[in-house]
Order: C-alpha cells, then sequence, then structure tokens
C-alpha cells in the first residue's frame, strides 16, 4: 500500500495573494545600457543608456504605483541590462523604503561590481542581489557572455554579497552549449552559498532567437535533474512552468515506491547529469527538505516594466498592457485584455487546454509566443501527453490539497506563508 501523498507539506507553493489583484513580484528594466554581449540577451542590449528611460522621477512615481497594490507591497527588482550603468541606483533602493516597497537588484558581472558598490547598495536597503552564472569555468561563462573576465568579477561579486550578510540568487541559463555543466554549477552553488539557484530555460527573443531549441526530452530530463539536486541546494526554474508538474509526479511516485526514472520514460541525458552528480559528491543531499515550486506564470503574479514605462507579462513576452507613464500599474495589471487572459487557463491552446495540470503550469507563455507568435498556444518544450500519467486520483488529491494553486477569479484565497525574497526577481516558475 502506498503512502499518503498530502503529507510532508506542498508539493506546489501557492500564491498568497489574490493574483487577479496583486502580483508578489515586479521586474523593472531600468537600462539597457550594458557593458557585456551575452548570446542569449532578452534586450539586446546596448553600450549607451536610451534617453527614453524613466527618470528618477517616473521611477519614484512607478514605486508609488507598486506601494498602491496595498501592503506588503509586491517585490520590486531593479535589473537591466545592468542598473549599475544609473547613477540614481542607491536613491531608487532608499526610496523604496520611504513608501514600504522591497528592493533587490539584478545587475550583470562586471568590473562596475565592486564590494564597496555592493556594500552601498546593502547599506541603501536592498533585500537581496541575483547573479547570472552560465557555466562552471571561465572559458564557458565568458564564452556565453561575450566578454573576458566575467566569470571571475562574479564570483568575487558573489563573495563579496555573502560576506556582507546579502541573500544571493545565482541564475544559470540552460542552452545546448552547457547542459553537460549544469552539475558542476550546482557544486559552485553549494560550496558558494546561495539563498537559491535558478535554472533559466531559454526564450527564443532577442538575441535567444539564434541560440539551439532543447526538444521536449531533453527539457524532462534537465527538469528532474533540477528536482533531484533540490536536496543539494535550494533550488527552482525560470520559464519552465512543467518543472511544477514534474514536482507532482516526483511525490507521487516516491510515495508508491516506483521508479521515477522508469515511469517517466526518463533519457540518456538525465543518466549522464545524475551520474555526474554523484562524482561530484552532491548526491547525498544536505537540505531537509525541497523547496516547492511557486505558481507564478507571466501576468499571472508576475509583472515586468520595460525601460520605457511599456508594461509586459513577462520580460521575454514582448506584448504590451499600457505604459506606466499612461496608466495606473495597478489598474494595467488588473483589469488589461492581455493580463487578464493570461490568467485565464480556459484560453490554453493545444494540449495545455487538454492537459489536467494546465492551472498549476500553464507552460511558458513567453516561449509559446516566441515559438508561433500565439501566447495562449501550447508549451513547445514540453513532451506530457495530457492524462497520461497513471495515478490521476493521488494526483487529484494533491491538487486539491493545502498546497494548490486557487482557481481564477477575485474570489481566490489569500495563499499562506510565502515571503518574498530577493532570488525570486527571476522568478516566473
Amino acid at each position: 500500500m502506498s503512502a499518503p501523498v498530502t503529507g510532508g507539506g506542498p508539493a506546489v507553493r501557492r500564491q498568497r495573494q489574490n493574483v487577479d489583484e496583486r502580483p508578489f513580484l515586479v521586474i523593472w528594466e531600468s537600462t539597457r545600457a550594458c557593458p557585456l554581449a551575452c548570446l542569449h540577451c532578452r534586450a539586446e542590449a546596448v553600450p549607451d543608456r536610451d534617453p527614453r528611460e524613466l527618470d528618477t522621477e517616473a521611477a519614484k512615481e512607478l514605486m508609488r504605483g507598486i506601494a498602491d497594490f496595498g501592503r506588503p507591497a509586491p517585490l520590486f527588482v531593479i535589473t537591466g541590462g545592468d542598473p549599475f550603468q544609473r547613477s540614481d541606483l542607491l536613491e531608487l533602493i532608499a526610496y523604496g523604503q520611504e513608501v514600504g516597497v522591497r528592493v533587490a537588484v539584478s545587475p550583470s558581472g562586471t568590473p562596475t561590481l565592486t564590494a564597496a558598490r555592493l556594500r552601498a547598495v546593502h547599506e541603501a536597503g536592498a533585500v537581496g542581489l541575483s547573479l547570472s552564472l552560465d557555466g562552471s569555468t571561465p572559458a564557458l561563462h565568458d564564452g556565453f557572455r561575450g566578454v573576458p573576465g566575467v566569470y571571475r568579477w562574479t564570483l568575487d561579486a558573489w563573495d563579496a554579497a555573502r560576506a556582507l550578510g546579502m541573500k544571493v540568487q545565482i541564475n544559470t541559463t540552460v542552452t545546448r552549449h552547457n547542459l553537460h555543466d549544469l552539475p558542476d554549477v550546482v557544486r559552485l552553488v553549494h560550496d558558494h552559498g546561495a539563498m537559491l539557484w535558478s535554472a533559466f530555460f531559454l526564450v527564443p527573443t532577442g538575441r535567444g532567437a539564434a541560440l539551439g531549441a532543447l526538444t521536449p526530452a531533453e527539457t524532462e530530463d534537465v527538469l528532474n535533474f533540477v528536482y533531484d539536486v533540490g536536496l543539494t541546494v535550494p533550488a527552482k526554474t525560470t520559464e519552465a512552468h512543467h518543472f511544477r508538474r514534474v514536482a507532482l509526479q516526483r511525490r507521487i511516485l516516491a510515495a508508491r515506491g516506483e521508479d521515477h526514472e522508469k515511469a517517466l520514460g526518463l533519457g540518456t541525458l538525465y543518466r549522464e547529469l545524475r551520474a555526474r552528480t554523484a562524482e561530484l559528491g552532491l548526491s547525498g543531499g544536505g537540505r531537509r527538505a525541497r523547496r516547492p515550486p511557486l505558481d507564478v506564470n507571466a501576468g499571472r503574479g508576475f509583472v515586468f516594466v520595460s525601460h520605457t514605462g511599456t508594461v509586459h507579462p513577462s520580460g521575454f513576452l514582448p506584448l504590451g498592457a499600457g505604459s506606466v507613464r499612461e496608466r495606473p500599474l495597478t489598474e494595467i495589471y488588473r483589469t488589461s485584455a492581455l493580463f487578464t487572459g493570461l490568467r485565464d487557463p480556459d484560453r490554453l491552446g493545444g494540449r495545455c487546454r487538454a492537459c489536467e495540470f494546465r492551472r498549476v503550469c500553464g507552460g511558458s507563455r513567453s516561449r509559446a509566443y516566441g515559438v508561433t507568435g500565439d501566447p495562449y498556444a501550447e508549451e513547445p518544450w514540453c513532451g506530457y501527453v495530457p492524462h497520461s500519467f497513471p495515478h490521476q486520483e493521488e494526483l487529484a488529491a494533491l491538487l486539491s490539497g493545502p498546497g494548490r494553486p486557487p482557481a481564477p477569479g477575485p474570489g481566490a484565497e489569500e495563499a499562506p506563508g510565502h515571503g518574498g525574497r530577493p532570488g525570486e526577481g527571476r522568478e516566473t516558475s
């Protein structure tokens, strides 16, 4: 007889707020200026600042608009480009404390990221920092970022931030160039220490459109690898919303004592990643429990504001719903056709519409748009056949338990126990 699958906490965390009324996270692209030339760059960053950027007063007006969602206000993440290219960065971080908005920073790994500047950011009130690391060696990371030395600058900044007591999230872009290096990246995260490791699954937008796509089978292998290492480092995914399906499937299979590799039909890549993880001594775990993924998606708990003030459901979904220069952010999030449509799982098409996981997953709307031009199309990197998972009764029990995501609508229940963290500046999964 199998063990109950509803014990041990939720397999997927709910957002605590009513997602139709307020997001838990607002990302602001403060500038597109950046000295790097990253292969995957969403923003197609440029060396110089754009005169159309929100100036200091407009940025403060944006922050007041975030506070208007109510307390606790959504976490506000200042990203870029490289936000250190803005001379008013410290002023804006400090202003967050005046208006009751927690601020985190997501800079580029450049020579501007000095220990002195990190200390100033910390003292101004930033609650945390996220850094990108796309390879475990200088050759891999610097090659991806387009500038020699970025690897060393990033590790130095990481260690400096940790020494200051800052919470640090490490983001890794998952592409074909670094698939087999992922266990070695996890080893660095384990050794240097981080609040969170986020595996970002590439979306074909900006410069990233030229990079090779993973197959659905490869994606499944990597998602299960991320689940495995969740007992070694706190791990999550970005733009891989079907990780929530994997978490539910793995919880059920473990409770039943079934071999997940066989039951889920995992492939050679998974076995190679698992073998390398064991070789590095990372298979023993060390954490008491995995960090359950959060049920957030583009426009559903998440908002992106561009450098010019245009509001998007995600930084990787180039469809605008209005501008904060013309309409309040609260109004755009709550009432725009784009945002309300993306919060309705019945609008999904293809396999996503038929899938029993659609309310807890929803697929990457950004990747669907990038591949098909339709933000409601099925997730291109998911190979799951709806209703093919054999343990539907156990799944229904998990989906109806206390960790279930609320159905859409103004009456959605407030979810308990989810505090804002700086690393969630990149969380869309």
